[in-house]
């Protein structure tokens, strides 16, 4: 295959998989045979775009072709006739919407397919945890090792939690529909969940030889100002959406030209985004007027602090070692005490940190985790402590799997020794 049909393909793979799915389980109410059509139309594009070329559309060649192998293989299953009948009535309204200017939609708050079907997947019947992987794996287009990275859990343990949360839906016949406007706050959190995950794994890919993977933090952002749009009086779908703009300003300095990691403190602020910075900035005093702050909301609120300070001297590391205190306090969990420990060592020294961070390290449950390494290391380095420093970035970099992470790991823990 030429390397212009290949590149076509992964391209139409990255921007039109999530749609098309979306759609087809929408039009089929069936998970696991949308997703099989989904691949099969992907993997008939690879012949198909090299002898006949790359098609003027290609999301539409995908969905058409998507839509007919999910017919074909319907057809097979005679037991299933009823809803071959049902995929044509939809494939026949859609092109007639295409020629007529539109049949009108069944009416729900959600819009966009993609949106309808994160809410599906986030069906209470299923664990949390369940219910966010599971759209991760769907629609964020993450493999099951990315997705299992996010959890702290093995590749292993995240591919038997997906296969048991498809057999709940199909055992429970859990329906693929758009929740009514009354279920919608309560499948909310996990929504949110979902959508932070997805951008987090864009700004920080945890694997492959990218720190940025642009393209989730795009959606993750399309995705929040959906959110946005459908319940503006809510102030954590607003502080979501503020948190994730106030990170992606800075995303086109966290690399600098040969592709290596630029930490914080030595970034080029003149390349921040400050259109995006304003933005989340007001997102954020919009939602924190309605005085019912949660973790999303104070997350923004420490990235605003790090976004608007004009030097990482004039950075407000007490006020930001407050806000993780308090969002310790709100949502507990080891990876916030990381980022607590690390706030502290900014303010109070880097003794204050490593008190925080030593029960982490002996307690041994992010083991795994690079970050807790890099924290440790940095508290070090501030204690003069070079030989110590220089080992915990070592373990950081055995942890990372993120090649541009690893390289810069590597660098600091040689520059100590």
């Amino acid at each position: 295959m030429s390397a212009a049909s290949t590149a076509a393909v992964e391209a139409a793979f990255r921007r039109e998989r999530a749609a098309v799915l979306a759609t087809l389980i929408r039009q089929l109410g069936d998970f696991q045979l949308a997703e099989d059509a989904v691949q099969e139309a992907f993997a008939a594009a690879i012949v198909a775009w090299e002898r006949e070329g790359v098609p003027s559309s290609p999301g539409a060649w995908i969905a058409v072709t998507a839509r007919r192998r999910a017919i074909d293989r319907l057809r097979r299953d005679r037991t299933l006739a009823d809803r071959i009948e049902r995929l044509k009535v939809l494939a026949e309204r859609e092109a007639a919407t295409a020629e007529a200017d539109g049949l009108e939609e069944e009416p729900s708050a959600v819009a966009d397919d993609q949106l309808r079907l994160i809410f599906t997947c986030c069906h209470p019947a299923l664990a949390m945890q369940a219910r966010v992987a599971l759209t991760l794996r769907t629609l964020g287009g993450l493999s099951t090792g990315e997705i299992a990275r996010a959890f702290l859990i093995s590749e292993t343990t995240m591919a038997q939690r997906l296969v048991r949360a498809k057999r709940k839906i199909a055992a429970a016949h859990i329906p693929y529909r758009v929740p009514s406007d009354e279920e919608l706050p309560d499948l909310l959190g996990g929504v949110l969940a979902v959508v932070y995950l997805i951008f987090n794994e864009g700004w920080f890919a945890s694997a492959g030889d990218r720190l940025v993977r642009g393209e989730l933090c795009a959606e993750a952002i399309r995705l929040g100002r959906l959110l946005g749009g459908l319940m503006p009086d809510d102030p954590e779908v607003a502080g979501l959406l503020a948190l994730m703009l106030l990170h992606d300003s800075r995303r086109e300095a966290r690399v600098d030209g040969h592709g290596k990691l630029v930490l914080l403190d030595d970034q080029d602020r003149s390349l921040w985004d400050r259109g995006r910075i304003r933005e989340g900035e007001r997102l954020l005093e919009d939602a924190m007027r309605r005085r019912r702050p949660g973790r999303y909301q104070l997350q923004a609120a420490i990235a605003a602090l790090h976004a608007t300070a004009a030097s990482p001297q004039d950075t407000d590391h007490a006020q930001i070692a407050a806000l993780y205190g308090e969002l310790a306090r709100r949502a507990p969990s080891p990876v916030v005490e990381v980022n607590r420990a690390v706030a502290l060592g900014r303010a109070e020294g880097a003794e204050a940190g490593l008190e925080v961070l030593e029960p982490l390290l002996r307690a041994g449950k992010l083991e795994s985790y690079a970050p807790l390494h890099v924290a440790h290391a940095d508290l070090l380095e501030r204690t003069g402590e070079m030989a110590r420093a220089a080992r915990a970035y070592e373990c950081a970099a055995a942890c990372a799997e993120n090649s541009v992470t690893r390289a810069e790991l590597r660098r600091r823990a040689k520059a100590l020794q």
